[in-house]
């Protein structure tokens, strides 16, 4: 295979698989009603006086997928950290024991699953866009080479095509995956 249609085809692939992953990571961000020590990312604590990360001053711990567990590294931290939590007003509503808060996350409504599930559709549409325009570019390269024969112009925009669907199927697998990680209570 010539040089030429061997980078045009590296090319198509490394973007291709980027939009792979950047769906990725937009779905990591798509809560699916689990409890994740992320849901606390934006929790500031007051210690001595110093606004500080939850992360900072205590362990998080998801014990299993409706629960959240708060143990401090300093006992007196634990009012400090129940308003710290109240503050951030994130719905949640802790419960201290003495030594660990706990919180019991709430499952999602049918109202939110649907709507969290529109947004890993969109975000799936854009992979596939992206997919796409990588194609499209690779095509255009390919049609532009006039250093190659006319038959191995075709068999390249067939490896392209090729290289297209195994992506776009890759998508549409996350996606399934996806939905039902959201849709299952």
């Amino acid at each position: 295979m010539n040089e030429d249609i061997q980078f045009i085809l590296d090319t198509a692939n490394e973007a291709m698989h980027n939009a792979i992953k950047h769906l990725e990571k937009q779905f990591v961000n798509i809560r699916a009603g689990k409890a994740s020590p992320a849901m606390l990312g934006s929790v500031m604590v007051d210690y001595y006086g110093t606004q500080t990360p939850l992360n900072q001053v205590a362990n998080v711990n998801t014990p299993d997928g409706r629960t959240i567990t708060v143990q401090p590294w300093e006992k007196s931290m634990l009012q400090e950290i129940e308003r710290g939590i109240a503050y951030a007003n994130l719905g949640f509503n802790p419960m201290n024991n003495g030594e660990t808060i706990i919180i019991n996350v709430p499952p999602l409504t049918e109202e939110r699953r649907r709507d969290l599930a529109k947004q890993a559709k969109a975000e799936a549409e854009d992979a596939k866009v992206s997919i796409r325009s990588a194609r499209k570019d690779a095509m255009t390269d390919v049609k532009k080479n006039d250093d190659v024969s006319e038959d191995l112009k075709s068999n390249a925009e067939i490896d392209i095509q090729a290289l297209t669907d195994k992506y776009v199927k890759k998508v549409d697998d996350l996606f399934d995956n996806k939905e039902k990680e959201i849709m299952t209570v």
